[in-house]
């Protein structure tokens, strides 16, 4: 796997120069994701030759979207549409480079854990972790990481998922893979925290309700206080925090304002495994399986990242500013899944 993506890692340095339009908007000129399953537009559908996630359940039915962990387009998807960047899969496009990377490359793979690499079902060895993608990403030699560039860092819920308690661990090595990127020239940098790991459908169902949000609470304290610290020691790098803490918090207070039904159960029977049925209405869920979001819950932590960087957002923001802006956020995200397409459209 690790062989895999250090090919592709060639590829994509060997093109990445050719994209300098800006989006209308936005002056980045590519966006690069590093992360998890949230993330991952089809890395590891392709890695699993197309059986993970699954792609249909045991009745027949459509199950996970195009290799994304969700039911439709997740938030790289919208996000890169708003700004003028859709990132290419990176192990689709080490097969097949013809598809090109001018709007930059999702390193992003289902079960990444936050360090250098991690075992996750389905793959034989192991698989890069946020830290070992950026490692891949940038340990080309005499090749600069684009500047003008945004580049996305969302992970730590497997760890804590796997066991792992140890907090300072997982955001030392958050802290770090967004300190490699700067030290390569990176600069524009949007960082996620953790909703409430307990309040999953999967921790519910194992009691472990209290233990992961309890960890989730002090990723999220130490992971503002350890990009507090980059931005004092590097005041030229622009890190956007982004609060989806505080969006989940505020969809299971007032569901339906947001255009849902249910916050406590998943639309999927089984998992990204397994499916042994999925709902009629899955973007009624926040949840689309025991873990993962539906593509409508994918919708607003687009929205949120956007809010972000359109307020000029560099630490955490206050509540009332992310509930004002994701109901808002909200309008626009109900009117587009009510289409019967997979259109993606601009969320305003």
């Amino acid at each position: 796997m690790k062989k895999v993506l250090l090919a592709a890692g060639c590829i994509i340095f060997s093109v990445m120069s050719s994209s300098k339009a800006m989006a209308a908007d936005f002056n980045f000129s590519q966006f690069f994701v590093f992360g998890d399953s949230l993330s991952d537009t089809g890395n590891t559908f392709t890695a699993t030759k197309g059986t993970i996630p699954v792609p249909t359940s045991s009745l027949g039915q459509p199950a996970y979207f195009q290799g994304r962990f969700s039911n439709g387009p997740i938030w790289v998807d919208y996000f890169g549409q708003q700004i003028g960047k859709t990132p290419t899969p990176a192990l689709p496009l080490q097969l097949n480079p013809s598809l090109g990377s001018q709007g930059g490359v999702n390193f992003a793979l289902g079960g990444a854990q936050s360090g250098i690499s991690a075992t996750f079902p389905g793959f034989q060895g192991d698989i890069p972790g946020v830290v070992g993608q950026v490692g891949l990403f940038s340990s080309q030699p005499n090749v600069p990481v684009d500047s003008n560039a945004i580049y996305s860092i969302f992970g730590g819920s497997n760890d804590y998922i796997a066991g792992n308690t140890n907090v300072s661990q997982v955001v030392t090595n958050l802290a770090s893979s967004i300190d490699l990127l700067a030290q390569k020239n990176a600069k524009n940098f949007l960082v996620f925290n953790l909703p409430d790991l307990g309040d999953t459908p999967f921790a519910r169902v194992r009691g472990a309700t209290g233990v992961l949000n309890g960890l989730a609470q002090e990723h999220n304290k130490e992971l503002a206080s350890a990009l507090d610290n980059l931005r004092t020691a590097r005041p030229d790098l622009n890190i956007y925090s982004v609060d989806i803490n505080t969006l989940f918090k505020t969809v299971r207070a007032n569901p339906s304002s947001f255009g849902f039904e249910n916050v406590v159960d998943a639309c999927v029977t089984g998992n990204f495994l397994s499916v042994t049925n999925v709902c009629s209405n899955p973007n009624d869920f926040v949840f689309f399986d025991d873990v993962h979001p539906s593509e409508r819950a994918h919708s607003l932590i687009a929205s949120a990242a956007l809010a972000s960087i359109k307020s000029g957002n560099k630490s955490v923001p206050e509540p009332s500013v992310v509930v004002g802006v994701l109901t808002l956020a909200s309008l626009g995200a109900v009117r587009v899944l009510k289409r019967k397409n997979k259109k993606l459209v601009l969320l305003k």
